[in-house]
């Protein structure tokens, strides 16, 4: 029996087959990992290190842990949120030979055990989607040597970026970080087009209803809302949008979208959406006059954007009506339903985002990882954005799985706008 079979805690080894057929349909469509793994198999960048990967355990991950593996690291996984792990993913990772700390609808308390004893494996270097693993380093006392250990890694979110950035700021953070998420190659598309897809995509498959002809409330326009407000319109719904920022409300506005505070569109929505990564973006306030009906998800990383204290307390009754939807009924009889008790819509009621555009963002990283790799050792304790070579390098991969080319400045070209730059 393997090592990683010995240590893991999953749910059934069983499952593996059919997890490894959803690895190896993603990995068809994932070019650029192909390529890395090509390039990691023969330099082995991560030989003799110890990689712990936080990342929503289904098949696109996998195949990220997998291409690592290759490289030469000892990786082990663990999950950012438990209604997304796919555990017949999970099992064909340790099947392969990844130790796995993850199971599908784990409890509070499993989910920071398998967290701990990820941890516990004493990674040279980390992946984390929300910050969880670093909240945990630089929580606990009984971490403090650990820390002096890790080289560093790379964070997946927003919301994970946000919470280094505040560590780093008083001063805490311990080693350095790659803020992924605020790379070109990965927000302006990944945050855009993949969660606009796969929102609706998982709001679609657990409903079964039709958009078109409906009124859609985004709640946030960063890129995560553009992206779903954008497929919202072009599946035939009127959109409404709420901001804080007046900048993005005017640039909701000029996109052809509506823009009104939270209370009153909620009197209008038929599908609402928060993405903003803040806490109680709808609340009684809101619930008190919305529609019979109303469908409620959140695709920001916690389940706090959606007040479910505020829901429970309105509601006179609850119940699962299908999987993944519940229904709350409040005195006067309007009904309003939750997807995946507002966590991620997208992962925990889908399959997340579609597999040619986590590729972008799983190039970079791999490739963060291995600067990370290379460097973490002499970097000072902080948050840094991806080099700028290393996301053209992407974006360029990306081109040529195309086949397509782009124009080239000549070297007057070049002179005349360096002698602007001057």
């Amino acid at each position: 029996m393997s090592t990683a079979i010995e240590n893991s805690i999953i749910t059934d080894l069983k499952l593996a087959p059919q997890g490894k057929l959803k690895i190896d349909w993603v990995a068809q469509h994932m070019p650029l990992l192909n390529t890395l793994k090509e390039e990691f198999e023969r330099e082995l960048p991560f030989k003799g290190k110890k990689v712990v990967i936080c990342l929503h355990l289904e098949a696109k991950t996998a195949y990220l842990a997998l291409v690592v593996k290759a490289g030469g690291a000892d990786v082990t996984v663990c999950a950012s949120n438990v209604l997304s792990t796919q555990d017949d993913v999970v099992a064909a990772l340790v099947d392969a030979g990844v130790t796995a700390f993850a199971k599908y609808g784990a409890s509070e308390e499993e989910y920071h055990l398998h967290i701990n004893k990820a941890l516990d494996t004493n990674p040279d270097i980390i992946i984390d989607d929300g910050g969880d693993l670093v909240s945990t380093l630089h929580s606990d006392p009984a971490r403090a040597e650990q820390l002096k250990n890790i080289q560093g890694g790379c964070e997946e979110t927003t919301t994970g970026i946000l919470r280094l950035k505040a560590l780093a700021n008083e001063g805490n953070l311990k080693f350095p970080m790659v803020a992924v998420n605020d790379a070109f190659c990965k927000y302006l598309f990944d945050n855009r087009y993949g969660t606009g897809q796969s929102v609706w995509d998982g709001i679609m498959r657990t409903t079964n209803l039709v958009v078109a002809g409906k009124t859609a409330v985004i709640v946030g326009y960063g890129w995560c809302g553009k992206g779903c407000a954008m497929r919202a319109k072009g599946l035939g719904a009127r959109v409404i949008v709420t901001e804080i920022d007046p900048i993005k409300a005017v640039e909701a506005i000029m996109d052809g979208h509506e823009v009104m505070p939270i209370v009153e569109a909620a009197k209008h929505g038929d599908f609402y959406i928060t993405v903003t990564g803040n806490k109680d973006c709808i609340t009684r306030e809101a619930f008190e006059v919305m529609k019979d009906g109303a469908i409620l998800c959140n695709a920001g990383h916690f389940d706090v954007e959606i007040s479910k204290p505020d829901l429970n307390a309105l509601a006179v009754q609850t119940r699962e009506v299908r999987r993944n939807i519940q229904e709350y009924t409040f005195a006067d009889n309007r009904r309003v339903f939750l997807l995946a008790e507002g966590r991620l819509v997208n992962l925990a009621a889908g399959d997340g985002h579609p597999a040619e555009v986590m590729d972008m963002t799983f190039a970079l990283q791999a490739l963060g990882l291995r600067w990370i790799s290379e460097n973490g050792r002499s970097m000072e304790p902080n948050v840094y954005s991806v080099p700028a070579e290393m996301d053209r390098y992407v974006a360029e991969l990306r081109l040529k799985t195309w086949n397509v080319g782009i124009d080239k400045l000549s070297d007057e070209q070049a002179r005349y706008l360096n002698s602007w730059a001057e």
